[in-house]
């Protein structure tokens, strides 16, 4: 799943591509049962009333709250989009081909990043007054696209719950151990990765954060000591920070706004090293794997002490 890296760099890109431009149509193939009477555009009675709010306003911006993307119009409404498992949004140019009842965009230039075969499961699609899109390729189906008023995205459903921003500058330590000290029974991993207390971190930029701090993922909140704490909280910003530079990770099907691999998967310490070297200087250990509140962990067996 894309994590905080991931979507800012998203973010960052609509930010840059789409902001100014009117919104000329909308398109989706979402139509799931489950879905029914809910407010997302899986539902073809709430995408019906997307698509009336959406077209003819422009794109005064894009941010990050969490995970969610958050395209901002000049109407008063929010796109919310959570990418979930396997989503990404990409811009440019795209061609439909209605006689295809399987992924039938494509994008314009066949040999391009666009092209890559991660690219090709298109299911949102917005198009703008200028004929470029800006789409949500999702192989497996999960992201979520929805809309909400500006004035009050804090206090939606989708937001309201979410802990507080990792890298704002008001996350102090304080902040960082009244956080994870809501859990002081929980495996530090499991709490890192709790979205209701940070928001943001995932799976990979957890085994990454903890490989930094020298900290075991089982080891208990309230058993870790204060220099830990305070390395954690500094691995924190500096993995995160370190993600963004890099444009994300693209080890799995992540790809930026311009249908690009990040590169943040050639400089990970621990996650999916399974069985190699530590490189931590002086180490000497092995990176293997446990599974920690059912998500995989990569650790260190030396210098990460339980």
């Amino acid at each position: 799943m894309p994590e905080l890296p991931e979507v800012q760099t998203t973010v960052n890109g609509i930010h840059r591509v789409a902001k100014g431009l009117t919104i000329k149509d909308v398109w989706t193939d979402y139509n799931s049962p489950f879905h029914s009477q809910k407010d997302n555009i899986k539902n073809p009675s709430f995408f019906t009333e997307f698509s009336k709010a959406v077209i003819g306003a422009n794109i005064v911006g894009a941010s990050r709250r969490a995970k969610n993307i958050l395209i901002h119009l000049s109407n008063g409404k929010t796109i919310l989009v959570h990418m979930k498992m396997t989503g990404h949004m990409m811009f440019g140019k795209y061609r439909i081909d209605t006689s295809k009842a399987k992924d039938p965009w494509s994008p314009v230039e066949a040999d391009g990043p666009l092209a890559d075969p991660f690219n090709r499961f298109i299911h949102f699609v917005i198009t703008f007054s200028n004929n470029t899109q800006l789409v949500l390729s999702d192989m497996r189906k999960f992201a979520k696209v929805t809309l909400l008023d500006t004035e009050s995205l804090s206090t939606s459903p989708d937001l309201q719950h979410i802990g507080p921003e990792p890298l704002d500058a008001q996350f102090t330590l304080n902040v960082f151990k009244e956080r994870i000290n809501k859990k002081p029974n929980g495996k530090i991993k499991s709490v890192l990765m709790d979205q209701t207390l940070i928001s943001g971190i995932g799976n990979i930029y957890s085994d990454e954060v903890l490989w930094r701090a020298g900290v075991h993922p089982e080891t208990t909140v309230s058993k870790i000591p204060e220099d830990k704490v305070k390395a954690m909280l500094k691995a924190v910003k500096e993995t995160l920070e370190r993600g963004i530079d890099f444009g994300g990770d693209s080890m799995s099907d992540y790809r930026n706004i311009d249908g690009e691999r990040g590169k943040f998967q050639d400089h990970h310490e621990a996650y999916r090293r399974t069985g190699k070297e530590c490189r931590k200087r002086g180490c000497g250990g092995k990176i293997v794997r446990k599974v920690v509140g059912g998500r995989s962990a990569h650790f260190c067996d030396t210098h990460q002490e339980k």
